[in-house]
């Protein structure tokens, strides 16, 4: 069957929407120049899909919906029926999409801003208690969210999605909101955690996507119509492909943008806009960093959790200025994630060296998953169950420790 792509579809999505491979996608379809990337309008032919469903007398779009444990519009998509088209035949065809993962969150493709989106305004309809806000724009006007989760007086912060081509960690922190969300609701425990508890004592505050401009990039490519076309392509030397961007759109790092050795970093930097490590003409030059900067200073976070990937390890430290509860802190995620504890990182001017100078207490880089960048959706389930005992026991640990 043919279809046709829309905006924010890559392989992987379209694959795991019909139940198909990669693979299979790009051996049917020859005249995909570059596999990563698609483009809205684009015609595609889907392989045989694992399931093909003939209408039943009195079938409906809602009966079949149900039958197979997907929804209308996921039905309506693959098999490119308009909103309209609800009249069915007896003996009409349809491609059964594959089954959703349980829940709203879904983690088995790429994660993008459109997601993001979609699912705080399902997961906010769901748990009125969760409160969302917007705490900044992007250089391409993306609102940048941040979610409360809890309404006790000790605040505490988790960021994740700094770097463009580490976009798995923002499902990380949307996982565990919803997870959070549903275990409060129901009154039940998580990993043996006392939800109610922590709802009640805790403020636990999450930025998901802190670079939703640069994760579109990488995860969608670019077309000219694009609004930097041209800057990006000249900053990405001419390469339509962008794996290894790190940066926002503008080609400023937002981990190397902050006031914490900031001078000391810039010189082993890029001299100018690049896809990864330019720290910017100055710290806190571009809307992202400005963003979370003023959010943490309108807040008193007893910590803070910036997630990255990869390697497995947590930065605890921050040259002389460690809080007396730090390394405790991180003996303790050590053993909860199996991750290893690492003072200092090889390169300074970043959040949480900044949060460890400005305030004193302990900040913490986690970083996820083995490999290179962008991991693989495979490591998703591996790294959240590594992960979602440290997003847990966090306020509990600084709470303990704290002087």
């Amino acid at each position: 069957m043919e279809y046709i792509v829309q905006k924010g579809d890559t392989p992987l999505k379209i694959a795991s929407r019909f139940g198909v491979g990669v693979t299979g996608i790009l051996a049917v379809n020859p005249d995909i120049i570059a596999p990563e990337y698609l483009i809205p309008g684009q015609i595609i032919e889907i392989p045989e899909a694992s399931v093909k469903y003939a209408a039943q007398e009195g079938d409906t779009l809602r009966t079949i919906s149900e039958k197979f444990g997907v929804t209308i519009e996921e039905i309506q998509r693959a098999n490119v029926l308009s909103e309209d088209e609800i009249s069915i035949k007896p003996g009409q065809v349809f491609c059964i999409p594959r089954k959703r993962r349980e829940g709203i969150v879904q983690t088995n493709q790429e994660y993008t801003y459109d997601n993001l989106v979609e699912d705080l305004i399902t997961l906010a309809g769901r748990y009125p208690f969760i409160h969302l806000e917007v705490i900044g724009k992007t250089v391409l006007g993306k609102s940048i969210y941040a979610v409360r989760l809890g309404k006790g007086s000790k605040e505490v912060f988790y960021s994740a999605a700094w770097h463009a081509n580490e976009w798995i960690t923002s499902p990380v922190l949307m996982k565990f909101i919803e997870d959070f969300a549903d275990a409060f609701s129901k009154g039940n425990s998580l990993r043996g955690y006392d939800v109610t508890s922590l709802f009640h004592a805790f403020s636990i505050w999450l930025v998901p996507m802190v670079n939703p401009d640069g994760i579109e990039l990488v995860v969608e490519g670019i077309t000219p119509c694009h609004p930097l076309y041209e800057r990006v392509m000249k900053i990405n030397n001419g390469s339509p492909f962008f794996r290894q961007w790190t940066a926002n759109v503008r080609g400023v790092d937002l981990n190397h943008q902050w006031p914490a050795l900031w001078e000391e970093e810039a010189q082993t930097s890029p001299e100018t806009y690049a896809p990864r490590h330019y720290g910017g003409a100055f710290p806190l030059s571009e809307p992202e960093t400005k963003a979370v900067y003023e959010f943490t200073k309108r807040h008193d976070f007893l910590t803070v959790l910036a997630y990255h990937s990869q390697g497995q390890v947590i930065y605890w430290g921050f040259g002389a200025a460690n809080p007396e509860a730090s390394e405790k802190i991180v003996t303790r995620m050590q053993v909860l994630s199996t991750y290893t504890p690492v003072h200092t990182a090889d390169s300074s001017a970043g959040y949480k060296d900044w949060f460890i100078q400005e305030y004193r207490r302990p900040g913490y880089t986690i970083e996820v998953g083995v490999g290179v960048n962008p991991l693989p959706v495979e490591q998703f389930d591996t790294i959240y169950n590594q992960n979602l005992p440290i997003l847990l026991e966090t306020p509990l640990l600084v709470e303990k420790y704290k002087g």
